[in-house]
């Protein structure tokens, strides 16, 4: 898109009403009507039914927060041997489920890969919504959530200042530092799109709103010039900090001396994982959205099939990590650590352990063929197990490795309460529900870009296409 986009627009909007030049092939017209129609018409049936489903599922999620802050998270199935559970489980979830977000949109726009352009606008959303769903864990986890403001080192009265030496400090640097250029990167990447719906839609209140979130983007060569810029510079920050926010995460286990933890593989293993699973939930959503709004023009069968490349290749790496982790743990000659790994496949969580191991490193398997690749049922089959997967590799991680301590004394079970799994449920409302409205009222496809790589916007496109029609009549002829 940069350096390439305002011309390729501006000289497309010159053949804007002109017909496709390859049957079949959307105008630039076709493309603005289609993703203005869904802002502009009226909810359907179907979709409010959805979005009704998804809002009592966050509020009955929300209900369930409140009463853990009210009567303390001694609710929760914590117990001695393990202090963490299901909530720093979820938190690590719904962090790696933001990391495909800021990969499609920064990483792949730095290698100029075009078949982002119809994909990166809801993987960016998605991203703003797992991170916010992520967030409420370590919060509600402290306990007293009313002193959660003491995680901010600011001058105060009392002279107490953070522990930096914590990797869950590190943790709320990390992660609100990435929400900021996430969210920015996302809303600056909208603005010409918005500017769009604002000069398309009728209704008075909607112009207002878009215009005033369009920032008076006129389209002019000097705003794709500074907007070109800006996301270029927006997305070189964004890219380093996909690898080392999950590192910082990663940390939170691995600067612990306990077995099982206590390993350098952690944080490319930890990001890996997370693209892995971020993929993948991209991939349910996008499956979703394609049927729902009816999207198949835009998101094709091409995009799709891109991106089950990229979750095999990454749960490749996560299955590596696997088999890493045990031959380390039996080549470091520590009984601790064997126990641990051996006690992870055989012990009291070994259902745990294969199920991750199934979702993880088989399913993905079948998208060595490319038949399969390209199978929508088996690709939304697939996404759902890998996120089941990826959330069982998490809490396999933590529950094996704190409810055997050293000693035998020591050893628990945990198993999670209604509440613990009402909160879960609900982050899903909640994420469900933003997702559903940003659908709805915001370009889910990225108009300018998906404009800016059409054949019909390349400058020579149409020379070409004469002289090879001509070609063929010629042939013809003769």
């Amino acid at each position: 898109m940069a350096t390439t986009v305002a011309h390729h627009v501006q000289h497309a909007g010159l053949r804007q009403e002109r017909e496709p030049l390859v049957l079949g092939e959307p105008t630039l017209h076709d493309i603005t009507a289609k993703i203005a129609s869904i802002a502009e018409e009226k909810p359907s049936p179907k979709y409010l039914l959805a979005l009704s489903f998804t809002a009592a599922i966050a509020a009955w999620g929300v209900g369930c927060i409140l009463y853990t802050i009210l009567t303390g998270i001694g609710v929760w199935g914590l117990n001695n041997p393990i202090g963490w559970g299901w909530d720093i489980t979820n938190f690590v979830f719904w962090i790696g489920i933001g990391h495909a977000g800021t990969l499609i949109s920064a990483i792949l726009f730095l290698f100029r890969q075009k078949w982002r352009t119809a994909i990166n606008r809801s993987a960016e959303a998605m991203t703003i919504f797992a991170v916010i769903c992520a967030g409420l864990f370590p919060l509600i986890h402290v306990g007293r959530i009313w002193f959660a403001y003491w995680l901010i080192p600011y001058p105060n009265q009392m002279q107490m200042w953070t522990n930096f030496r914590s990797p869950l400090e590190w943790d709320v640097f990390a992660v609100s530092t990435y929400l900021t250029v996430s969210l920015i990167f996302w809303f600056l990447g909208m603005v010409p799109d918005l500017a769009t719906l604002r000069d398309v839609v009728k209704n008075k209140l909607a112009k207002r709103l878009y215009g005033l979130f369009s920032l008076g983007w006129s389209g002019s060569m000097r705003h794709w010039h500074h907007y070109e810029m800006a996301y270029l510079i927006l997305a070189g920050l964004s890219t380093p900090l996909v690898l080392s926010v999950h590192s910082v995460v990663s940390l939170d286990f691995t600067a612990g001396i306990l077995p099982g933890w206590h390993t350098t593989i952690f944080p490319p293993y930890f990001v890996a994982g997370a693209i892995f699973s971020g993929f993948a939930m991209v991939m349910t959503l996008l499956v979703i959205a394609r049927e729902v709004l009816d999207l198949k023009e835009y998101i094709t069968l091409k995009h799709l099939e891109n991106m089950n490349k990229i979750i095999l290749a990454t749960g490749m790496m996560v299955g590596y990590a696997y088999a890493m982790e045990f031959f380390i743990a039996q080549y470091s000659g520590n009984p601790y650590e064997s126990f641990v790994f051996i006690n992870r496949a055989t012990g009291d969580y070994a259902w745990a352990y294969w199920t991750m191991v199934l979702c993880n490193v088989v399913s993905p398997q079948v998208f060595w063929f490319k038949k399969l690749r390209r199978n929508v049922p088996l690709m939304f089959i697939v996404s759902i197990l890998v996120n089941i997967g990826m959330w069982f590799e998490r809490f396999t991680i933590i529950a094996t490795s704190l409810h055997h301590d050293f000693l035998p004394a020591s050893w628990g079970y945990y198993t999670p309460t209604w509440v613990e799994v009402s909160i879960f449920a609900g982050t899903f409302g909640i994420f469900l529900t933003l997702f559903l409205l940003f659908a709805k009222y915001i370009p889910v496809i990225a108009i300018a870009e998906v404009k800016a790589i059409l054949p019909t916007a390349q400058p020579h496109h149409h020379a070409t296409h004469t002289a090879m029609h001509a070609h063929v009549e010629h042939s013809h002829g003769s």
